[in-house]
């Protein structure tokens, strides 16, 4: 990134609690005698936006981005383009993720108790880096992620233009915080992608009511803001009272051990500067389908506001359509919230916590691999991941990992639980699947030993509290201590759990599950890389924790606890000999369920595809197209635009529960992807892949397009009263298998394929 000169600068915010600190403006005006172009580098410990002249510097939002700040730091580089004469290069600073509010408990200064600004202009003929000879102030304005942004419009007064009398400033102060941090941009930037008009506008009392329609994450922009000096309270929700006003109920974080009720946040307050005058936030980011205005007289018109939908500028490659529009829509509302929660980070939701929590991204990332180029965003949040790694190599919950959150906090307990955890191996796994570079496998590498080498630790030491009597020889392979989540939120009519009994219980049939599934893959990974004795020992390791398991969790050939969960991981990973036994046993508890799913965070991406590989099509889709609770469609049925975190959205009054935009519910459509239109890698990058649709649900047409790093994959089928017609295209460098109804097989190359078959009923 070349030599560094620029100091970092702060200015200090004065007392201000969390949610409540000024934005800081920085200013340093300069001249260069001639027309040049030159280069700025530019990062903060905070949230900036950068001004030459005035103009916006680039496009880039709520940058530099979320990292783990003690280890790493992105720099932006952004070409300028300068006229002879005087300028000014002006930056706003506000504390964003480094010192401003994380994650459910709000906890702030989590890497620091200030921030600061490092900038450095470079070229032929110019020479502006952050020094002392910078100027600052406090704005009228505060910011914060998540409680949102306040500010008086009437205190903008050209501050970010050359010639401006910054004589009332303050000088900065200098701090030495090192370079050793800094790395360049590594994924795509934050953007502003699209903006939504309002669907509806309407009044309730002196309160103006705008649904846009969707559920999205980003900010709104208010073009009319009343006569100078009309002071606004802009509120955002993603749902509405049965009364039809908006409600944060659902968002604000209910933590008993706190003794208060912490508020939600996503409230702006604005002070028009008069006629012309417009809001837009900078500085922070919400998830909203709704907003509510008061405090303005005049009627909103369509035109004076606008939902911007604001995320990582990931690249688009895969889509999916069928015959049926109730699973068109679900896979919208997948989309949907994988758009709202891809800011930076995979979050778990952008209200709530906006957390990078582990679990979440090690579900949905080879279904978020389909929809979008996601091997850099990966890729930098697994640097993060391997950052904030414990010394003893437990994985934390989340990437970044908030201090408040972590290994010295009083809930550091609850950190490295299974599947969570394994996050460390399983996301590497999947990408290297997705785009078949194994890079990011040799680079994950250590992390991933020093994680299975504390799980080893865990269940080669430990003894979950309820065994008794002589250890036996195959406990040493049972991950049955500490603490895990297990299959966190399996439905619930009451929509509670109790959380003193998840953490009583006996987890170590999911726990074992993931240590096996976790040492097998890592197996995988050393032969990949060419570590064949390490693939050997971890082969025979995985083969002992199989066997432990199935000592412990497999009676006759089913499997105990008898539950939907504990056999659809066993069929997905291999857990056991013969597959015939525990498949019918799966089948029986949906069955005695009325067809409905019974199985919570880890398993329900696995449910749909085990039935169809092992010849249960007929109830994967009866599951599928399930409309009453709990179900995908049931969500949709009633309104959902974005999946809701646990199955029941709306309590029994109608009032809204928990958080709405929570993608992992939405890893269901990669069913769609990989079995409905039937495109599955078989190589990594799918250099060579299958095409197997699956019939079923009354479907008579489905269309699967993929952009792999080879190119195009397109899977378009019809199904007619008698015939199967499909239609598969293969990019120039790979090969495809396809495989009909009817059981017909066919190799195929580059290019455009027809075929038929009779229908199989």
């Amino acid at each position: 990134m070349g030599e560094w000169r620029a100091e970092w600068i702060t200015h200090d915010t004065g007392p201000a609690g969390p949610g409540r600190r000024p934005v800081v403006h920085f200013r340093r005006q300069f001249a260069v005698s001639r027309d040049i172009r030159a280069t700025l580098r530019i990062t903060a410990h905070g949230i900036y936006q950068g001004f030459l002249d005035g103009v916006r510097i680039g496009d880039h939002e709520l940058a530099p981005g979320y990292t783990e700040y003690g280890s790493r730091l992105q720099v932006q580089e952004f070409a300028l383009d300068l006229h002879a004469g005087e300028h000014c290069l002006a930056v706003e600073l506000s504390d964003g993720w480094y010192r401003g509010q994380v994650g459910l408990y709000r906890h702030a200064d989590q890497w620091g108790t200030q921030t600061a600004l490092l900038a450095q202009l470079d070229g032929d003929g110019v020479d502006v880096a952050t020094d002392k000879a910078w100027q600052a102030r406090a704005a009228d304005h505060t910011a914060d992620l998540i409680a949102g942004e306040c500010i008086d419009l009437r205190s903008l007064d050209g501050w970010q233009h050359p010639g401006y009398d910054d004589s009332g400033w303050e000088p900065v102060a200098v701090e030495q915080r090192g370079y050793e941090t800094l790395v360049p941009q590594e994924a795509p930037p934050v953007r502003r992608i699209e903006e939504l008009a309002p669907r509806s506008i309407r009044r309730l009392g002196d309160r103006q009511i705008i649904d846009f329609g969707q559920n999205v994450a980003g900010w709104t922009r208010l073009a009319r803001l009343g006569p100078r000096g009309t002071e606004l309270t802009l509120t955002h929700a993603e749902a509405l009272t049965p009364e039809g006003d908006v409600t944060q109920v659902n968002l604000a974080p209910d933590i008993p051990a706190l003794g208060v009720k912490l508020p939600a946040g996503q409230v702006d307050t604005v002070i028009s500067a008069g006629p012309g005058s417009s809001f837009e936030p900078r500085h922070s980011t919400r998830g909203f389908r709704y907003l509510a205005v008061d405090g303005l007289d005049d009627d909103l018109e369509a035109q004076d506001v606008t939902a911007v939908v604001v995320h990582s500028d990931l690249p688009r490659t895969g889509w999916f359509t069928c015959s049926d529009p109730s699973l068109n829509a679900l896979h919208e509302a997948a989309v949907w919230s994988f758009r709202g929660n891809a800011i930076d980070i995979p979050t778990d939701c952008p209200v709530r916590e906006r957390a990078g929590w582990t679990g979440d991204w090690q579900i949905f990332v080879p279904t978020a691999a389909y929809l979008y180029d996601v091997a850099d965003f990966s890729a930098k949040w697994l640097r993060d991941l391997a950052a904030g790694q414990w010394p003893d190599g437990t994985i934390g919950n989340f990437a970044p990992m908030p201090r408040g959150e972590g290994r010295e906090s009083p809930g550091a307990f609850m950190n490295g639980s299974a599947g969570w955890g394994d996050a460390a191996i399983i996301v590497p796994w999947e990408l290297y699947r997705a785009y078949g570079d194994p890079a990011v496998l040799e680079e994950s590498w250590p992390m991933m030993l020093r994680w299975i080498g504390r799980v080893r630790e865990l269940a080669e030491t430990g003894r979950h509290a309820s065994r008794t009597g002589p250890v036996q020889p195959h406990e040493r392979y049972l991950w049955d201590s500490g603490f895990h989540f297990g299959e966190w939120l399996v439905p619930e009519p009451s929509g509670d759990f109790d959380f003193g009994e998840l953490m009583a219980a006996d987890k170590g049939d999911t726990a074992t599950a993931y240590y096996r599934h976790s040492t097998r893959l890592l197996s995988q990974i050393a032969a990949v890389l060419g570590r064949e004795e390490q693939a050997a020992a971890f082969a025979e390791l995985a083969q002992r924790i199989r066997s432990a398991w199935q000592r412990e969790y497999l009676v006759d050939g089913r499997v105990q606890p008898a539950t939907q969960a504990n056999c659809v991981r066993a069929l997905a990973f291999d857990l056991v000999d013969d597959p015939a036994p525990v498949v019918q046993q799966l089948v029986e508890l949906i069955e005695a369920a009325g067809d409905h799913l019974a199985t919570g965070f880890l398993a329900t991406p696995y449910l749909l595809p085990v039935l169809a590989e092992h010849g249960r099509a007929d109830v994967a889709f009866r599951l599928l197209q399930q409309r009453s609770w709990p179900s995908w469609l049931g969500m949709i049925e009633q309104g959902a635009t974005t999946m809701w975190e646990r199955w029941e959205g709306y309590d029994a009054s109608g009032m809204p529960f928990e958080s709405h935009n929570h993608y992992s519910k939405g890893a269901v459509i990669s069913f769609l992807h990989r079995h409905v239109a039937g495109i599955r890698p078989v190589e990594p990058g799918y250099r060579r892949f299958s095409v197997q649709p699956v019939m079923g649900g009354g479907l008579g047409h489905a269309e699967g397009r993929l952009v792999t790093p080879l190119g195009e994959i397109v899977s378009v089928w019809e199904l007619s009263e008698s015939r199967f017609e499909l239609s598969v295209t293969v990019p120039a460098g790979a090969t495809a298998e396809v495989v009909l109804p009817d059981g017909g097989r066919h190799e195929v190359a580059e290019g455009r394929h027809f075929f038929t078959a009779s229908r199989q009923n």
